[in-house]
């Protein structure tokens, strides 16, 4: 598990922003209905964000994710990853993730990912000519992967993702050469479950597939740390969010 329930990202809210934001359906190309939450600024700048959350799935954490892009011009969409087995309805606090995280497949997480570019994309999305993924956890190996999965992505963010395989699936390390947009990494000094030999590990298969890219390591920093919860870790926080912003406009 990643975030509480009730926990918020330690991003600062820019007060007056103009903002708006609905739930949403996509459906890719297999006809899944697939939870979205979409937030849209008044402006746009032109740059899309899709959102991929932990292994919970859309809940209000990534809804919050989204709004504050919004709020500083960009278009964002935060996805669902189990509508062929949970359906697309709003889910409470019991939800057992865990059977439906187990029957998620990458090329049909890639397949949902294709239908939020698309619809970033085209004329209700805002019509954005740069797409970045941002991923946490679980959402953070699939972020990665979507920049070797042929979305056309100007960058790909995780926060504490896997760098190798998963599940028997090929991770990011081993798809380093088919990747075709930079990467960032932003990743917890102290995971019990990521280490200091796995980044570097990542670190050098994408230097080796010539891949623009820049992994952070943040000492000390537990699994999951960017939550307003985790006052010790305000600092890596607020750096790890100021990295993702710099990215995005160096690479947009």
């Amino acid at each position: 598990m990643c975030f509480d329930l009730d926990s918020s990202p330690p991003i600062p809210v820019i007060a007056g922003a103009a903002v708006s934001h609905r739930d949403l359906i996509l459906e890719p190309l297999d006809r899944a209905r697939v939870m979205a939450f979409a937030a849209e600024p008044e402006e746009s700048n032109g740059v899309g964000i899709v959102v991929l959350p932990d292994v919970r799935g859309l809940y209000s954490f990534y809804e919050e994710v989204a709004l504050r892009f919004a709020e500083r011009g960009y278009n964002a969409i935060a996805i669902d990853y189990f509508a062929r087995t949970a359906g697309a309805e709003k889910r409470g606090e019991d939800f057992d993730y865990a059977p439906h995280v187990a029957q998620t497949q990458p090329v049909l997480v890639q397949m949902d990912v294709t239908a939020a570019v698309n619809w970033l994309r085209s004329e209700k999305g805002g019509g954005c000519t740069s797409i970045f993924t941002v991923g946490f956890c679980f959402g953070g190996w699939h972020s990665w992967m979507a920049a070797a999965s042929g979305h056309g992505l100007s960058g790909a963010i995780g926060f504490y993702g896997r760098t190798g395989d998963r599940e028997g699936y090929p991770g990011p390390i081993q798809r380093a050469e088919q990747m075709q947009a930079p990467i960032l990494a932003l990743q917890a000094g102290a995971d019990a479950h990521i280490t200091a030999e796995d980044n570097a590990a990542f670190d050098q298969a994408l230097t080796d597939a010539g891949v623009q890219h820049e992994i952070v390591e943040y000492p000390g920093a537990p699994h999951s740390f960017f939550d307003r919860k985790q006052d010790e870790f305000a600092e890596a926080s607020e750096d790890a969010w100021n990295r993702v912003l710099a990215f995005v406009e160096k690479y947009r």
